[in-house]
């Protein structure tokens, strides 16, 4: 890929003249970012050249949900060293801009973007209401911010995504999307499909289709057909994910969320494992001369330690592991990768040990990992299994088919309580089996505040304590490129450099405007030019061009940014 040039000064001077001089707004733009010290030291500091020669291609990798208690378990339960424990290198800590505890997508924005933001929100500025004071020179609020995975792609690098979770949840989306509200997966699945990335392997297919041809989408739109469109090769199986040899790929395995890796093999076979589409994702992307970047999460991990479901956690977690030696593998081969790797947050608060018996000072390896053994499928799995017949004759049944586990009529009785009081049969489960038959502790079904481990390998990898915030920034010193920089590049500001509309019947060269007339697909209008706003096109005189970013709007604040690239095309 050739790396896209865009000449910033030139660009705003070229709007200036063409808005009559009004070069003051152009360069309010260029400066907004740097003068409201929205961006902190690691993401403000210029690339180190001397690391330029070293480092050509960054894997990031997410165990979401977890902590260094699920490592000491999967060694146990593996009986052997894991790949991470020859990686390790510091602590992470966690926050977000509202709270100590984090949900999945301000963690995943503070470490893609360098920004803390509001819990929920996908790589925008946080909600100024809600800031701890903790919090120095946040984000400006519902702005949207920069990505290294979208300053990489300026940078002329292949990108991709992996996940065991659709792809438009929390951690991947915000690599790819700005929007408020994570919910908001039809919306983030079009950014994506939209920003040009590689390749991505994950679940979520039903956010690519319309509520007529059985997805979820309500602005009629395909993305299948626009993916195919656009050169990529779409797959759905394990088998045409192996055979794919070059070339941009998108593979959905499921229409919603992949199955965890312990259940692939009862209840979906045809889906890929998390190393498998590790390494064909790497295959793909080190194609390009100029390096890649790929961020891949094993999605699972967390919500195992939400479902407080032992076997499940640490399954999970090893396939994870699994995943990470296959990038460490080619790292080793490569000599010019980094790969770094991290959870969000902790999940569950898994404890090794609780008040059982025998006394927890006299735990054994037996005790800890024997009732795991014969756990062939996860609590979900069991739940399914049980289906509809919640007899206490098949509960018992089923955990003793799949679990190994000789559950009494009080194990029933407590599962039954918690169903009715309307936990999840898999969450009941999981809760009182881990009480009643493990060594093994949670905490909370939610997440933790707790710092969480870094793990490492390659060229001047990171160590000791960071913050998630300055993952972000190291990442773009790594790879040479300025995430200031970037956010100039792709998030112009229309309010900035246009009028808005006076109304007059005509939008003249230098108005903007934003047509809602289908709420479902909004078109932001400068002068004679569409925008699609979510999409990466510029539609003038019946002449579409492809930009180098997407279109994003902020309704909390009625603004709408696009690509500098957009001031030239004008």
């Amino acid at each position: 890929m050739e790396k896209k040039e865009t000449n910033i000064l030139l660009t705003f001077s070229i709007i200036g003249l063409l808005l009559l001089g009004n070069v003051g707004s152009a360069v309010a733009v260029k400066g907004n970012l740097n003068n409201h010290a929205d961006f902190n030291d690691s993401v403000n500091c210029k690339p180190d050249a001397g690391s330029e020669a070293k480092i050509k291609n960054v894997i990031v990798m997410v165990p979401d949900g977890c902590s260094q208690s699920v490592q000491t378990l999967a060694r146990w339960y593996g009986g052997e060293s894991l790949q991470l424990d020859e990686m390790v290198a510091g602590t992470v800590s966690t926050y977000s801009a509202d709270s100590v505890i984090t949900d999945s997508s301000s963690a995943a924005t503070a470490f893609a973007t360098g920004f803390k933001t509001t819990n929920g929100f996908v790589s925008v500025g946080p909600e100024e209401d809600t800031l701890m004071g903790i919090v120095a020179d946040p984000a400006e609020e519902y702005n949207p911010l920069a990505t290294v995975l979208e300053g990489s792609k300026l940078e002329g690098k292949a990108t991709g995504l992996v996940a065991t979770s659709r792809v438009t949840h929390a951690t991947p989306a915000a690599f790819a999307s700005h929007v408020d509200s994570r919910n908001n997966e039809s919306e983030i699945m079009e950014q994506m499909v939209y920003e040009g990335i590689d390749v991505v392997f994950g679940g979520g297919s039903q956010y690519l289709l319309p509520k007529a041809d059985g997805g979820k989408r309500t602005d009629g739109e395909n993305l299948t057909e626009v993916l195919l469109d656009r050169g990529y090769q779409y797959v759905d199986n394990e088998s045409d994910m192996l055979a794919l040899s070059s070339g941009k790929a998108w593979g959905l395995f499921a229409s919603s969320h992949m199955q965890p890796d312990i259940d692939r093999a009862e209840f979906a076979p045809e889906e890929p494992s998390l190393s498998n589409m590790t390494g064909k994702a790497i295959e793909l992307l080190s194609e390009d001369k100029d390096g890649f970047f790929l961020m891949v999460e094993g999605s699972q991990v967390d919500w195992a330690g939400h479902a407080n479901d032992p076997i499940y956690e640490v399954s999970d977690f090893l396939a994870f592991d699994e995943a990470v030696k296959v990038a460490v593998d080619f790292a080793k081969a490569d000599g010019h990768t980094l790969v770094i790797v991290f959870p969000d947050h902790n999940t569950g608060g898994m404890s090794l040990g609780s008040y059982s018996d025998p006394a927890y000072d006299e735990t054994s390896v037996e005790d800890l990992v024997g009732p795991l053994e014969n756990m062939k499928i996860t609590s979900t799995g069991v739940a399914a299994k049980i289906g509809t017949d919640i007899s206490s004759e098949n509960i018992k049944t089923q955990l003793k088919t799949w679990w190994g586990i000789d559950a009494t009529d009080e194990d029933v009785a407590e599962i039954l309580a918690l169903e009715n009081n309307g936990t999840s049969l898999d969450y009941a489960i999981s809760e009182v089996i881990s009480r009643n038959h493990t060594v093994i502790g949670w905490t909370t079904h939610g997440h933790c505040a707790d710092d969480v481990p870094l793990w490492a390998y390659g060229p001047d990898h990171p160590s000791g304590h960071m913050d998630n915030t300055e993952i972000a920034g190291y990442i773009a010193d790594k790879l040479s490129f300025y995430l200031a920089e970037t956010n100039e590049q792709l998030f112009v500001e229309a309010g900035e450099v246009f009028s808005e509309d006076d109304g007059d019947g005509k939008l003249d060269d230098n108005e903007y405007s934003l047509d809602m007339t289908d709420p479902s697909n909004p078109v932001l209008r400068i002068g004679d030019a569409e925008l699609p706003v979510n999409k990466n096109i510029l539609v003038r005189d019946g002449v579409t061009h492809e930009l180098e970013g997407i279109v994003v709007s902020a309704p909390a604040t009625d603004k709408i940014y696009f690509p500098a690239e957009v001031l030239s095309l004008l």
